[in-house]
């Protein structure tokens, strides 16, 4: 097990040689892992089965239960992810802009990889294919600090990318697992900034907060997602059934799913008793306010901690408001950023809410479930960015570079 300065060292070393691989050397490489990841499935699913298995006996909650685990046909999903960066065009090396000055130099701007990336996460294994596969194609070497939940799968990931890439003769250490899952060494990782250029957390908020407090490397902020559904006075009912029930019950235990509906008070008795029934089929609990109680029976009671809560559960808090402008204050007052929705017939509103609310990914009648890079059509993603600097949503291979200035002269002096 290597030490982390070690890792650091190694990351380092090998930086110079991702910086300058050609795109089609990339691609090759990332298809390479892609047939591996399938050849080899049989492996990390055993080797997944050993995480399950002791977070199933330690009581973790069904919906972590299923973000922690793999099948054959979410190892096919990783390997076509992998296929699908490889097809994206490559940013690196791309110029962007080149302006004459009046002195005759020409300044342009070329996009350039970060360098190191490190990346803190949770119960996710497949975070560890989909970030190796951004952080390799925009030409960066990636260092991973996987949960101790998923120990053993990170493990196999990564010894599986490693054998595929060291078979087309690209360096092994473009990808890193630091093995010691302590909080201890975490918060070391944290202070890495001699050998780290940026830190992306996925996970909690719990995590989150902790990388911003502790980290002296720069952090990306990603994913605490209390998504919002605000259903308006002109809304078509059965579309917003439909979008709720997708948003809510879809996957639970995703950062982009509905975790609160809010109702416009004039449509509220026609809308609660057909949304219950729906979700009724996958035993939701429905936690509202007096007028949403009052308007179906079975109804919890919110407390103001439901507002801003992401459940990650069977659980949808319910808010009647009076007015859009009621809702987006209500929305932007509990939002984390990430992605709220509105599902309304009245163009005007829908241009208001696009407008006011403050978040990364605001839709128009559509579910919260498709802020993800792949359906955005970035491949993968690295993250879904909920602050405002550098990168802003789900974060693609754009977001993974930076540029510097390159100038052409000829002769001239200041």
């Amino acid at each position: 097990m290597r030490t982390l300065d070690e890792i650091g060292i190694c990351a380092k070393a090998a930086e110079p040689a991702l910086r300058v691989l050609n795109t089609g050397k990339k691609d090759e490489a990332l298809l390479g892992v892609a047939e591996k990841l399938l050849t080899e499935a049989a492996y990390i699913l055993e080797a997944n089965e050993k995480d399950v298995l002791r977070a199933k006996e330690n009581g973790m909650k069904p919906a972590l239960v299923d973000r922690l685990m793999l099948n054959q046909s979410r190892i096919e999903g990783m390997a076509e992810g992998i296929r699908q960066v490889a097809a994206l065009p490559d940013p690196v090396g791309e110029v962007r802009s080149m302006k004459q000055r009046p002195n005759g130099l020409l300044i342009g701007q070329k996009r350039v990889p970060l360098g190191v990336i490190g990346i803190i996460y949770e119960a996710r294994p497949n975070v560890t294919a989909d970030a190796f596969a951004l952080c390799f194609k925009a030409g960066n070497v990636v260092i991973l600090r996987g949960g101790s939940d998923a120990f053993y799968s990170n493990l196999a990931i990564v010894e599986v990318i490693r054998a595929a890439l060291k078979e087309h003769k690209v360096p092994e250490d473009a990808i890193q697992l630091i093995e010691d899952t302590s909080r201890k060494t975490a918060q070391e990782f944290m202070k890495m900034d001699r050998y780290v250029d940026l830190l992306i957390p996925r996970g909690g908020a719990g995590l989150i907060r902790s990388v911003l407090e502790n980290s002296r490397i720069p952090v990306i902020e990603t994913g605490t997602g209390n998504c919002h559904i605000f259903v308006d006075e002109s809304a078509d009912l059965s579309m917003a059934v439909s979008i709720i029930f997708n948003a809510k019950t879809q996957r639970i235990g995703v950062c982009n799913a509905c975790e609160s509906l809010v109702v416009h008070e004039k449509i509220l008795d026609r809308l609660m008793p057909a949304l219950k029934k729906k979700l009724d089929e996958k035993q939701v609990e429905i936690r509202g306010d007096e007028k949403a109680a009052a308007a179906v029976d079975g109804v919890v009671l919110a407390t103001e901690e439901d507002w801003g809560t992401e459940y990650l559960d069977y659980i949808l808090s319910v808010k009647t408001v009076g007015s859009i402008d009621e809702a987006i204050a209500h929305i932007n007052r509990y939002n984390t950023g990430h992605s709220e929705a509105i599902i309304t017939s009245d163009y005007a509103n829908a241009q208001k809410f696009l407008n006011e609310i403050d978040a990364a990914a605001v839709y128009v009648n559509a579910s919260t479930r498709f802020t993800d890079g792949y359906e955005f059509g970035f491949g993968a993603e690295i993250g879904i960015s909920t602050q405002k600097l550098h990168a802003r949503g789900p974060m693609g291979l754009e977001a993974l570079t930076s540029y510097k200035y390159i100038i052409y002269g000829n002769g001239q002096i200041r």
